[in-house]
């Protein structure tokens, strides 16, 4: 029995670009031909003309081949090859990545000095990431009102894929999102057993991008194209509630800051225009205070424990932010620290766990010194604590993460002994598992916590404490936290993505 024939749009040639601007418009045009032909032809389906045969479109390549060693500055982290050969990545949504895919492919023609060539890929891309937001004009006018659009990526990205009418299946006709070939191969160091003939250019396939970004959208409520390159991780609403209120004083300042947008993508660009919290909120709320060229401040309140850690930093990587940041509260494990007192992390105890699949616990997590000075200057400056008496508020030391909260209940000589010979000053659930996916995905990455209980000495985590400590000092520890991604925002990128977060054999794009 003969095969349908396989519908697809019209070939496209390889395209050679010494310019990157002209490169990444390339790139703009076949994604965009790709998705606006997936979504015409469900369309035809949905109102009854289904296609004669499977339907398929392409995710773009980018690729670049060189047959020398090139001369790079030892000083960079990024931006150029390894050695002669071929390096190629599919791409999606060029338009949120534009910013990113002229900074890299500008520094790939730069330090090599050949072209790069973008073409169509042989990658299909999945219906589920065909229709959803891209910045494309006509996103809902393909698929008919807006209401209609949303309905019908809650039916098919819901998982509703089977008959569409009757004798008609829709994995027979589109393709879906396939596992086998989304994975952190390249991220994980593991990509020379599948990646073909060419070695891979980035960090993240198109698909797997296209699924962080799904799962991004879900689990906060708000869309990437919001998300800015500066991220507060948060355990704790009153964080949230503090950064709403700084949100609306930087509104209504000369601060660069032009708007809040919080779950359900919800806009405000003046104080008085925020918005009521959605109700119910989603699994891990993000608010995104904007900047431009996305050089503002996203808090993300992950909520407690290491699992919901790995998740958001696993899909907030594919945006490639500049910087991650974790503040939270932590148990002190000193009896000369106070409640309210600051820990700056600077080596992680990874009793977490969740991460042990992908790097393993004898691969050392460093401080990087960039984030290190940015934070404790923070403090300093807002403390106004300077040199010798910040260490009257701050210590600087290990910091043990697990995945127990009530590891106070267990047996202590165990899980005592060991944090006292790692030297550990702090215990919380979040730090070293967000710290760990910063390195293993080149996220430059800290953490400065905030003591909010001494269990080994007495000093518990009750209601009356836990009240007063929120109001004496969550507002102080956000400030500082803020601070230093200000302090962040203004150094060179050069600098920043250190090379001490990169393999032997690393990707060109950060």
């Amino acid at each position: 029995m003969t095969s349908p024939p396989c519908i697809e749009p019209k070939p496209i040639g390889s395209q050679s670009f010494s310019d990157a601007g002209a490169a990444v418009a390339a790139i703009r045009d076949i994604y965009s031909g790709s998705v606006r032909f997936l979504r015409q032809h469900l369309a035809r389906a949905l109102s009854g003309s289904p296609p004669a045969g499977r339907c398929r479109a392409y995710y773009p390549r980018l690729s670049i081949t060189t047959g020398t060693h090139a001369p790079v500055d030892s000083r960079l982290a990024f931006g150029f090859v390894a050695a002669p050969g071929t390096y190629a990545t599919t791409l999606t949504r060029p338009r949120l990545f534009e910013s990113y895919l002229n900074q890299q492919i500008s520094l790939l023609i730069r330090n090599h000095g050949v072209p790069v060539t973008v073409d169509v890929s042989e990658t299909p891309i999945p219906i589920h990431f065909a229709i959803g937001g891209d910045g494309l004009p006509e996103s809902a006018g393909v698929l008919g009102d807006p209401e209609s659009f949303g309905n019908l990526q809650a039916t098919t990205v819901g998982g509703q894929t089977g008959e569409i009418s009757p004798g008609f299946q829709f994995r027979d006709v589109f393709d879906v999102p396939d596992l086998s070939t989304i994975s952190d191969s390249i991220a994980n160091c593991e990509a020379e057993t599948d990646t073909g003939p060419d070695r891979p250019l980035a960090p993240f396939t198109a698909q797997r991008v296209d699924y962080s970004l799904a799962r991004l959208s879900h689990y906060t409520a708000t869309e990437a194209d919001h998300f800015q390159n500066h991220v507060l991780f948060t355990n704790y609403q009153f964080y949230v509630d503090d950064f709403i209120r700084f949100a609306g004083r930087a509104l209504e300042s000369d601060s660069g800051y032009s708007a809040l947008v919080s779950p359900g993508n919800r806009i405000a660009t003046r104080a008085r225009d925020i918005a009521e919290p959605v109700d119910p909120l989603p699994q891990m709320p993000a608010y995104h205070l904007k900047r431009e060229h996305a050089s503002g401040i996203t808090l993300v309140n992950i909520g407690i424990g290491p699992s919901n850690a790995k998740t958001a930093t696993d899909h907030i990587a594919v945006l490639r932010p500049h910087a991650w940041l974790m503040l939270g509260h932590c148990a002190g494990l000193r009896n000369s620290q106070n409640i309210g007192d600051y820990v700056l992390a600077h080596a992680y105890v990874r009793e977490d766990h969740v991460l042990d699949a992908d790097l393993p616990v004898w691969v050392p997590v460093p401080a990087l010194a960039e984030i290190q000075i940015a934070l404790e200057s923070a403090v300093e400056s807002v403390t106004e604590r300077p040199g010798f008496e910040l260490k009257r508020i701050m210590r600087t030391g290990t910091v043990a993460t697990i995945d127990n909260r009530n590891w106070e209940l267990r047996n202590q000589s165990g899980p005592v002994q060991r944090l006292s010979q790692s030297r550990a000053i702090a215990l919380d659930m979040e730090s070293a598992t967000v710290a760990a996916n910063g390195f293993r995905f080149r996220v430059p990455y800290g953490t400065l916590l905030c003591v909010s209980d001494k269990p080994l000495h007495g000093e518990l985590k009750l209601p009356g404490m836990a009240s007063e400590f929120y109001r004496s000092q969550v507002g102080q520890h956000l400030t500082i936290g803020i601070r230093a991604m200000e302090i962040i925002r203004e150094m060179p990128l050069e600098r920043l993505h250190s090379r001490k977060l990169r393999s032997f054999d690393e990707t060109a794009f950060l």
